[in-house]
């Protein structure tokens, strides 16, 4: 394989790869594809671009989809529901054995769904909540106050002691130690949720409020799958220039209850079957490039074996396709 491999032509991955993978339909077609995308899951013979983008674009427009079997890509029913949010679609499988299927990824079973558009504010409540340094949650809060137009609330957790504000409707700024636990300070900030759901920034991340506002759609779909973390995509800016590592796949939108694992590169605590990943709603992550050199040496000393040394290189390489 190339040092570079292809992107996926669906998620931009660099991760597609030879797979063994075959799908099956209806009567005992099967069919074996050539390559798989470690991130969304599809399945290609090569490394489709554009055209093959544009007609799944085409197959996913009406209400109903099902795989062709000479399609140029394949999906099983987890993909089709995280190709579908692609185009701001919900996918919601047909049939008992595609509902089995879902809950069972990466199953052989071709793809047969139900399809809607995801309507904006249409969904389970999710608040937006934020860790920070104790003398920046004014600043924080001025970054999110766009998010009241969809989030039920914000929450803000600032490291260290102090009493509990309420500085206006809506919104609550909390003190914690973190003690350089960013898994525990990320499981203090979930407990303080007004909601059901939480969409979880840090400081040097933006979401687009418009792009933000089918969160709550998009956290009704994986309640109606069982699913509590919902994964997106981050582009990474390093002084301003998009890095080469991208989908760069964050699990911030997730119930309540979930716990985060890990006091450096924390993530959600869960079976990766129970999670969603969509291809909407992406965060920009804003870096220096000196916090870029120096932020993998910072962390490994916190946590040996944890700091993702190999990650700075592709920080800072510029984005290509």
């Amino acid at each position: 394989m190339s040092a570079h491999p292809a992107r996926c032509f669906l998620c931009a991955a660099r991760m597609l790869a030879p797979t063994t993978r075959a799908l099956r339909w209806p009567g005992g077609f099967r069919r074996r594809f050539a390559l798989a995308c470690g991130s969304c899951g599809v399945l290609t013979d090569g490394a489709e671009g554009p055209a093959a983008l544009a007609h799944l674009g085409e197959a996913l427009s009406g209400e109903v989809f099902a795989l062709g079997r000479d399609a140029p890509y394949g999906l099983d029913p987890y993909t089709l529901r995280t190709a579908a949010t692609r185009w701001r679609r919900a996918a919601s499988p047909v049939g008992e054995a595609q509902r089995r299927a879902l809950g069972r990824p990466h199953s052989d079973l071709a793809a047969e769904g139900q399809l809607s558009d995801m309507v904006p504010g249409e969904g389970p409540e999710v608040a937006i909540g934020v860790m920070c340094r104790s003398g920046e949650w004014e600043g924080a809060l001025g970054h999110l106050r766009a998010h009241l137009r969809w989030a039920s609330g914000i929450v803000i957790l600032a490291d260290g002691a102090g009493p509990d504000l309420q500085p206006e409707d809506r919104v609550l700024v909390s003190r914690r130690d973190m003690d350089g636990d960013f898994a525990a300070q990320r499981n203090a900030l979930q407990d303080l949720s007004p909601s059901p759901w939480m969409l979880q920034l840090d400081t040097d991340e933006t979401l687009d409020p418009d792009a933000a506002a089918l969160l709550p759609a998009l956290a009704g779909l994986a309640d109606a799958g069982d699913a509590v973390s919902v994964g997106l995509p981050r582009r990474n800016l390093v002084d301003g220039v998009a890095a080469d590592l991208y989908p760069d796949t964050q699990y911030r939108l997730n119930r309540r209850e979930t716990r985060f694992t890990g006091r450096v590169h924390e993530r959600p605590e869960r079976p990766w079957q129970r999670s969603v990943l969509s291809l909407h709603g992406t965060i920009d992550h804003h870096l220096e490039r000196a916090r870029v050199e120096t932020r993998s040496q910072a962390y490994e000393a916190m946590v040996p074996g944890g700091g993702r040394l190999g990650e700075a290189q592709a920080l800072l390489q510029p984005f290509r396709d």
